[in-house]
C-alpha cells in the first residue's frame, strides 16, 4: 500500500471517529435542547442537502484544482469547526447552522479525498484498497458509537463535543503528511 493511501486512511479514521461519536445518540441530544424527532430530521436534511448540492458544484471546480490535498485539509478544518460548533448548540437554529457547516465540510473534502485516494491506488489492488477504506469507516464508526455513548453518559454532551473537536483536529494534523513530495507518497 502506498504511503499516500496510508495517510489518507489515517486522516479519515480520526475524522470518522470524531463524527461517529454523536451518531447513535444524536436524537437524544436534539431532545435535550428542546427538539423532537422532526427537528432531528430537519437537521439531518440540512446536512444532506447542503452536502449534495455543494458537492455537485464544488467537485466540478475541484477537477481543475491542482493541489487536492489542500482541499482535503480544508474539509477536515471545517469538520473540526462543525464539531466545535455543537458545543454552542442550544437551539434548533444553531443545530441547523452546525449541520450546514458539516455539509460544507463534506462537500469540500470528499471529492478531493476520493480523487487523491484513486490516484494512489495500486493497479491490481483497487478493490481491496477501496475495501480498506470502507472497512475503516465501519470499524471506526462502530467503536466511536460506543465511545461516544459512554463519554456522553459520564461527562455529558458538551464534553463530548470538545472531545469530538480534539479528535477531529488530529485528522487535520495527519492530513498535512499529504503535502510531502509525490515520490514519497507513491512509495
Amino acid at each position: 500500500m502506498k504511503r499516500g493511501i496510508k495517510f489518507l486512511l489515517l486522516s479519515d479514521t480520526w475524522a470518522t471517529f470524531a463524527l461517529g461519536m454523536i451518531g447513535p445518540i444524536y436524537a437524544i441530544f436534539v431532545q435535550d435542547i428542546g427538539g423532537d424527532l422532526l427537528d432531528a430530521s430537519w437537521a439531518f436534511f440540512a446536512f444532506m442537502i447542503t452536502s449534495g448540492i455543494l458537492m455537485y458544484a464544488i467537485s466540478h471546480w475541484e477537477d481543475r484544482f491542482k493541489h487536492k490535498e489542500k482541499l482535503v485539509t480544508l474539509g477536515y478544518i471545517l469538520t473540526a469547526l462543525g464539531c466545535l460548533s455543537y458545543f454552542f448548540v442550544y437551539s434548533q437554529g444553531m443545530l441547523i447552522i452546525t449541520q450546514i457547516i458539516l455539509g460544507i465540510a463534506e462537500a469540500v473534502q470528499v471529492p478531493a479525498y476520493d480523487a487523491l485516494y484513486s490516484k494512489y491506488l495500486e493497479k491490481k489492488k483497487a478493490s481491496s484498497q477501496w475495501g480498506d477504506w470502507e472497512s475503516m469507516r465501519y470499524i471506526a464508526t462502530a467503536i466511536a458509537a460506543i465511545a461516544g455513548g459512554y463519554f456522553a453518559t459520564i461527562f455529558g454532551f458538551r464534553a463530548l463535543f470538545l472531545a469530538m473537536f480534539g479528535i477531529s483536529c488530529i485528522s487535520i494534523i495527519t492530513s498535512l503528511k499529504l503535502y510531502k513530495n509525490k515520490k514519497y507518497l507513491n512509495s
